[in-house]
């Protein structure tokens, strides 16, 4: 090979090398991330995370019926009976993600139950969460508290776990994510304005979401907290937001 050629060669592999590295370097000042979103027209597997105490049953019953639309489902279980460390939930969470992408799915959907949806605000903050869901569904999410956990941290500590101290209006765990969502993330937080469990109902409402109180579209729904993952209306609203139609605010009760 002659020197000219040579070092022509050297040179475009210089110009490549220095490209690489301006790539990785953007990538891990961002998180990481390429900052691309998931395709919206490929919906993957649908993640379930249930609320304190961690039952899984109420959402079973969700995932059977986007089982029978074809979408693949998996309800969590949580670590420590759905009442340690929220941080550590969101860590199961990003496992079953990660398993999930590797099983194959282009991308996964979210739908946070309760106190299940603070973890998934979590996951989104923690583990770069919106570079792999396509959308999420909160439902009755404490996403700024829950009077009564933040009344059982006050006056009866050690009948209080730590799940329900991190759910207290205030507490350091709710104010590290009180921020908006990442750019061009679509979830949808629903609530009830007859939820006995979390109040205030609209503690749901989130910064960069397509909030809605289900009362705003079906003013004569009676629907309790534990309700909501079962009630038709929100199972409705649930399959319409996770489809490939954008996500938008409901107008109509649905049904």
């Amino acid at each position: 090979m002659s020197p000219r050629r040579r070092f022509l060669l050297l040179g475009v592999a210089a110009v490549v090398v220095v490209a690489l590295v301006v790539v990785l370097g953007a990538r891990l000042l961002n998180g990481g991330g390429d900052g691309v979103r998931p395709d919206q027209a490929r919906p993957g597997t649908v993640l379930l995370v249930p609320g304190y105490g961690g039952s899984r049953t109420a959402l079973t019953r969700l995932a059977d019926r986007l089982a029978a639309e074809g979408r693949t489902t998996d309800v969590l279980t949580l670590p420590g009976d759905g009442t340690g460390d929220l941080l550590a939930q969101a860590d199961t969470l990003d496992a079953a993600v990660r398993d999930a992408l590797r099983d194959g799915s282009p991308s996964v959907d979210v739908i946070g139950y309760s106190a299940g949806g603070v973890v998934t605000r979590l996951w989104v903050d923690r583990h770069d969460g919106a570079e792999v869901a396509r959308r999420i569904v909160t439902l009755g999410s404490p996403l700024h508290g829950a009077t009564i956990a933040g009344q059982g941290a006050a006056l009866a500590p050690d009948a209080c776990p730590q799940a329900c101290r991190e759910l207290a209006p205030g507490s350091d765990l709710l104010d590290s994510i009180d921020g908006p969502l990442p750019d061009g993330l679509p979830w949808l937080s629903i609530w009830t304005e007859n939820d006995e469990t979390v109040q205030p109902p609209d503690s749901a409402r989130l910064d960069g979401a397509v909030n809605l109180s289900l009362q705003s579209i079906c003013p004569s729904a009676r629907v309790a907290h534990g309700d909501l993952p079962t009630d038709p209306a929100v199972t409705a609203l649930v399959l319409n937001a996770l489809g490939t139609d954008p996500l938008t605010r409901p107008t109509s009760c649905p049904g």
